[in-house]
């Protein structure tokens, strides 16, 4: 099992860097044991023009079949003496890659201690292997280069035997790879992609295995147009792995479009205990506030929009009047639990027809939630930053546009009279603002007037005569929804003449 790596260089800029980068000296030959084989770095040439290093391991059939225990990890599937007679000892595999990553750990990483400048400088190099398993042939191997910036990618089709070449090609190529990238980069994309192609693995897959593919596919990975294939093949077709990867994948992407640390996306749970708004009551009643409104809106087909942990899609879910109900938020911690509350691996077939969970920004307009009859934002507006909210008004009035919107977000009147909140303090740590009732009429009926949807208000909780309720409703609907379109507001939270306070 061979792979060479080479690049160029200049008087001033010698290609022996290559030694620093990979913590191998040129003149030396360095041996390393494997838990399969012996792996051997060398180089069989050294210039200041021209510096190729090479990576041989050898496989030890014994050691491979023990520690398979016969089970037929590290032997191809493809026939009953698999473990004793198997492409293992020269093929390009995760045997290379797991040596890849132990003899080059520090290259892997992007570290240099002696010449700390020289991991984030692109040089040119050129990988070659010789013979690399591609189930999926030439085409796939293009597939999963062309997108890395890799200026040329060669994968030449090993013929079966040449002597007959009526039989055709095999199921093996030779690998070129040729651009200007950093070695680190390079690295991490073979330690991934070599055992994708050969689609099999040496060893068990643990949870653990999903970290692995984060780290080494950081910067790459979340944009490549073929990270559901890489992901579902790295992780030996582990469904639930592979979901977990991707749904993290999926927020990498989001927090690198929109300029934000990932920890700033994913933070909607509070893993310390449930967030639901303290006291529960007021938590149940918003619920039931919100379940009265979109029973009167005769909605059928209802997306819960920053669904948190799932207590709004599961209590939708009781009611068979709701015909599909799509829970979004963007955190995967979030999603995951509410797929714990709601018992989705369970859930019968007609159930799990009704309901699904999906990952996604209101920051961002967003084709799966058009067409729906009602969307709920339920104490969701209040995480966002002000200037975030035109994004989230256009790709939810907009956009999406469904007949009927619940905005359900505190009233900051009303804080005064929780005595366990300290004066000026919000009622979340992550609440980016809490409005009066006449600063959230305000942002409604804007938002109203210009995605020509009408507008009503509705208290939620105790309607106290000086601050007012501790949650406010608004109800936006279109022409469309039965409604007429052109209210602007009810005022709902002042008692009528004759009623009590």
């Amino acid at each position: 099992m061979f792979l060479t790596i080479t690049t160029t260089g200049t008087a001033e800029n010698p290609a022996t860097d290559l030694g620093f980068l990979l913590h191998k000296h040129p003149d030396r030959v360095r041996v390393e044991n494997q838990s399969h084989g012996t792996a051997h770095v060398f180089y069989p040439e050294a210039t200041a023009q021209r510096c190729t290093a090479a990576l041989m391991l050898e496989v030890d059939p014994v050691a491979l079949v023990r520690r398979g225990q016969g089970k037929g990890r590290g032997g191809a599937p493809d026939a009953a003496l698999a473990q004793y007679v198997n492409d293992r000892p020269y093929a390009a595999s995760s045997l290379l890659a797991v040596a890849l990553s132990g003899v080059f750990r520090t290259a892997l990483k992007g570290q240099c201690a002696l010449r700390p400048e020289l991991p984030d400088q692109a040089r040119p190099l050129r990988v070659e292997i010789p013979v690399l398993p591609a189930r999926g042939g030439a085409a796939l191997v293009h597939r999963l280069f062309d997108p890395l910036g890799w200026d040329l990618v060669r994968a030449e089709p090993i013929a079966l035997d040449a002597r007959f070449p009526e039989w055709g090609d095999s199921r093996y190529v030779r690998l070129v790879l040729e651009g200007e990238l950093r070695l680190a980069d390079a690295l991490r994309q073979l330690y991934v992609l070599l055992p994708v192609l050969d689609d099999a693995k040496h060893y068990w897959i643990a949870p653990d295995e999903v970290d692995k593919l984060l780290r080494a596919g950081d910067g790459w990975l979340a944009a490549h147009p073929e990270n559901g294939l890489i992901s579902s093949r790295y992780l030996a077709r582990h469904k639930r792995l592979t979901q977990d990867a991707l749904e993290r994948l999926e927020l990498v992407r989001l927090a690198e479009a929109d300029g934000s640390e990932v920890e700033e996306l994913d933070n909607a749970v509070d893993e310390s205990r449930d967030t639901e708004e303290r006291p529960v009551p007021l938590a149940v009643r918003r619920r039931e506030a919100i379940l009265a409104a979109l029973r009167g809106a005769g909605a059928q087909r209802v997306l819960d929009l920053g669904c948190g942990q799932g207590q709004l899609v599961q209590a939708l879910l009781k009611d068979p009047a709701y015909t599909e109900v799509v829970g979004m938020d963007v955190s995967v911690r979030a999603l995951n639990l509410a797929a714990k509350r709601l018992r989705l691996e369970r859930m019968g077939e007609r159930q799990s027809a009704r309901v699904r969970l999906v990952q996604g920004s209101l920051a961002y307009t967003d084709k799966r939630l058009a067409g729906y009859d009602a969307a709920v934002l339920s104490e969701v507006i209040e995480h966002l930053d002000p200037e975030r909210l035109p994004a989230l008004e256009y790709a939810v009035f907009g956009s999406a546009r469904p007949r009927t919107v619940l905005v359900t977000t505190p009233n900051v009147e009303y804080n005064v009279r929780w005595e366990s909140l300290p004066a000026g303090h919000v009622r979340h740590g992550d609440h980016r603002f809490e409005w009066t009732r006449e600063e959230f009429r305000a942002w409604a009926g804007s938002v109203a007037e210009r995605y020509g949807y009408g507008v009503a208000f509705e208290p939620v909780g105790d309607d106290d005569p000086e601050v007012g309720p501790p949650t406010q409703m608004a109800v936006f609907t279109t022409a469309e929804s039965g409604t007429t379109a052109d209210i602007t507001t009810t005022d709902t939270d002042t008692p009528k003449e004759g009623e009590a306070a």
